[in-house]
């Protein structure tokens, strides 16, 4: 029997359980267009019931084995989790990526986690606009909670990981040297750090290089927590699971959490109209009109900029 391509039916499916029904909507964000827009109305007013976790850092820091430590804490508390393995890089998306982490492996049976890789495929917008309406998809399939995973810390990764409601910034020993280069980024996102790999040598090391650099940040928002880690072993885990509830808890009872939901609407709105003008823009500077303009400019009949002015006249 085929499924349904019908959003509004693959959402009552999601919403009453049946995760084949997720993998759909999931996949309709990430192609972009009319569906996606549909699966956003959808969802949005079901959800408001899922806080996120970004998880981030360099390569080889073991973010995978980190959040597959972070699942098994989840689930020691008896609540489901969604994860989104982010990879800007890849043009493929689903199963395959993840196929050979351990996670998989580990929770593939276990019906109270969904791991899915994202890719940008034909979304206005890329990564930057699907991860929301993905992390919409699986808020109204009624997961409490979604891990949001990069694959390393390029402009889009950190922006990603950055927007969640509690950010994890993953190091490992010797890092120290890369704090200074990296703070402009990492420091200002970062709500816990984690040193995992913590029994190399090094690790307090890194400790002491991060307060320091901590001490340069401003004073305005909460010092992030210093974790460390041994995600091999599942040592510091623990810990970390804590640090990340002690950080929900003190966004919630400040009212620093409606804050920066609000902020993220706010760029989602503004980057979703500049899109939308960039992609009117085209339309028009594809047209008869754009040639004649851009003959008039040659001629030195009109400047760029009244040229210009002609065409968002359009707009």
């Amino acid at each position: 029997m085929a499924r349904s391509r019908d959003p509004k039916q693959l959402v009552d499916e999601a919403v009453g359980g049946d995760r084949a029904a997720v993998a759909r909507l999931l996949s309709l964000v990430e192609r972009g267009g009319q569906p996606a827009r549909d699966v956003g109305a959808l969802t949005y007013p079901r959800g408001g019931g899922t806080y996120t976790v970004g998880i981030t850092g360099a390569p080889g820091a073991g973010k995978s084995t980190l959040t597959n430590r972070l699942i098994e804490a989840v689930r020691a508390d008896g609540t489901e989790v969604g994860v989104l393995a982010i990879d800007p890089s890849s043009p493929f998306t689903g199963g395959a990526i993840l196929g050979d982490r351990v996670r998989m492996q580990d929770h593939a049976l276990d019906a109270g986690v969904y791991i899915r890789s994202m890719a940008t495929r034909g979304h206005l917008g890329g990564l930057s606009l699907a991860t929301p309406q993905a992390i919409r998809v699986l808020d109204a399939a009624g997961f409490p909670w979604v891990l949001i995973e990069t694959v390393g810390v390029g402009q889009v990764e950190v922006e990603i990981a950055g927007a969640a409601d509690t950010t994890l910034v993953v190091v490992n020993p010797g890092w120290g040297d890369a704090v200074q280069a990296n703070k402009a980024g990492l420091l200002e996102i970062a709500d816990v750090f984690v040193i995992n790999k913590a029994d190399r040598q090094g690790a307090e090391q890194t400790q002491r290089d991060l307060e320091d650099a901590l001490g340069y940040a401003t004073r305005e928002r909460h010092r992030p927590a210093i974790v460390k880690t041994v995600a091999q072993s599942g040592e510091g885990v623990d810990e970390l699971w804590a640090a990340i509830r002690e950080h929900r808890a003190l966004m919630e009872s400040t009212g620093e959490l409606e804050t920066r939901r609000g902020r993220r609407i706010d760029d989602e709105l503004r980057e979703i109209v500049v899109r939308r003008l960039e992609q009117r823009a085209d339309e028009l500077c594809q047209g008869p009109g754009f040639a004649g303009l851009n003959a008039d400019v040659l001629e030195r009949k009109l400047d760029p900029y009244a040229a210009a002015d002609k065409i968002l006249e359009e707009l």
